[in-house]
């Protein structure tokens, strides 16, 4: 079936002012200003009150937090000592069944705001949650989001002169093992996957190098990419030289993972050599502007990286250090504190939306989504302009930006709706919110 998503308000894509026609769960057809559809369309949805934008795709994020947003004991600590904080709650009280509502929500919460794929860097291990990557494809499947099951570990805990508990790592034979049953299962390194795989141990203070080694040689073996954090703090800067004699991205080198298959989180304390570096081998950055204001972490050099050659993509980052999984408050989030990086007239709406959907879609290896161009998977987010806030609004498509949207009326992913009516489709909200609500209480001791 062709369907013209006809006329809308305003499209972010060029040639595409009367919308676009999607067949087979993809974008057959711009139809352009004054023109008609090529070929006859058997549906027709009328988009003139909807603003069109690529879906947007999320880099970087740690879904069981969700558990623990605005933790007490948490809120008012930067990276270092939020982690020695929440390590041990998180030890104690990530039960599957937790994790799985963490992961439902986290997926719905980011649909609902325009995200239409994720990745989701997981990386805690306590006994009883072995089957992490199996949980998060089910619930991904189930709200029909695209995923990239991002196998995440640890194997230095505080007794290696590591940040975690001994509970939540695991040795090295047991991470790869995983790793390779996760690869085999469920990479799909098609056009339109639903579901890929990539490979992330967790940051330089919480892995040895051999697994880091190991790691890049079985990525090379399946052909899947590489995720780790990487330069997010001082602190981190500080680790590196006292534990390994270098720089973050110095370790990154003798790691073998200088490669287009890799992108780093957050990426914020880079000279300019490194910079270079990075561009040249195109390693990506998932720019993380919530989380890095939350943690008062450091200002990413966003427009160094791209100059450089680094696909620049955006992330919400975890729930207790951004406090919500919604990816287009953080464009706005992105254009803010850039612009008090650099200045205002350099970098602009279009920036973030660029981040968020052509840059994310880079950093994950992926050709197939990011843009709205014929032949890409038909994934796009829908937002009206009907609240308070967008009155006198005159741009529409700066307006999601400048004046702050963050709930999409429409999803549409591969061709099908997954939100209409800013609701999404097969999913109880208010049963979702009481059962991770009580979930999340147990985190306190009030259940």
């Amino acid at each position: 079936m062709r369907l013209w998503i006809k006329d809308p308000m305003a499209i972010l894509a060029l040639g595409a002012e009367r919308g676009v026609v999607v067949e087979d769960g993809r974008i057959a057809e711009l139809v352009g200003r004054g023109a008609s559809p090529g070929k006859p369309v058997e549906q027709t949805f009328d988009a003139g009150q909807h603003v069109i934008v690529p879906g947007l795709i999320n880099t970087h994020h740690h879904f069981f937090q969700t558990l623990t947003r605005a933790h007490p004991e948490a809120i008012n600590k930067e990276l270092f000592p939020w982690l020695e904080t929440l390590y041990p709650i998180w030890a104690r009280n990530v039960t599957p069944a937790g994790f799985r509502l963490a992961t439902r929500l986290s997926l719905t919460e980011l649909l609902m705001s325009g995200c239409t794929c994720v990745s989701d860097h997981h990386y805690l291990y306590p006994a009883g949650l072995e089957d992490a990557m199996d949980i998060q494809a089910e619930e991904a499947e189930r709200l029909g989001m695209r995923m990239t099951l991002t196998r995440g570990s640890m194997n230095l805990s505080v007794k290696d002169g590591g940040l975690p508990p001994d509970t939540v790592v695991q040795d090295e034979e047991t991470i790869l093992t995983d790793c390779e049953r996760v690869l085999a299962r469920y990479h799909d390194s098609d056009e339109g996957a639903m579901l890929q795989v990539a490979l992330a141990p967790c940051a330089p203070f919480t892995v040895s190098k051999r697994l880091m080694l190991d790691t890049a040689d079985l990525a090379e073996r399946f052909d899947c990419r590489l995720h780790t954090h990487l330069a997010e703090t001082l602190d981190e800067d500080e680790y590196c030289l006292e534990h390994f004699g270098c720089r973050p991205v110095d370790y990154l080198e003798e790691c073998g993972w200088l490669t287009d298959r890799v992108w780093l989180a957050h990426g914020i304390h880079f000279n300019d050599e490194e910079v270079r570096r990075l561009g040249r081998h195109h390693v990506g950055v998932c720019h993380c502007p919530t989380s890095n204001m939350t943690l008062a972490s450091g200002q990413c050099r966003t427009k160094e990286l791209e100059d450089a050659g680094s696909p620049v993509g955006l992330g919400v980052d975890g729930s207790a250090s951004n406090d919500n999984s919604n990816l287009m408050e953080s464009l706005r989030h992105a254009l803010m504190i850039n612009r008090l990086t650099y200045d205002a007239a350099s970098v602009t709406h279009f920036d973030t939306f660029r981040w968020a959907t052509e840059g994310s879609a880079r950093c994950l290896g992926r050709t197939d989504i990011g843009a709205i161009t014929a032949g890409h998977q038909a994934d796009f987010a829908f937002y009206t302009l009907d609240e308070l806030r967008f009155s006198g609004a005159h741009d529409p498509i700066a307006a999601l930006v400048m004046c702050g949207a963050h709930a999409a009326d429409r999803v549409m992913i591969g061709g099908t709706w997954r939100v209409e009516h800013g609701q999404p489709t097969g999913v109880d909200v208010g049963r979702l919110r009481h059962e991770h609500g009580a979930a999340a209480r147990r985190f306190m001791g009030t259940v």
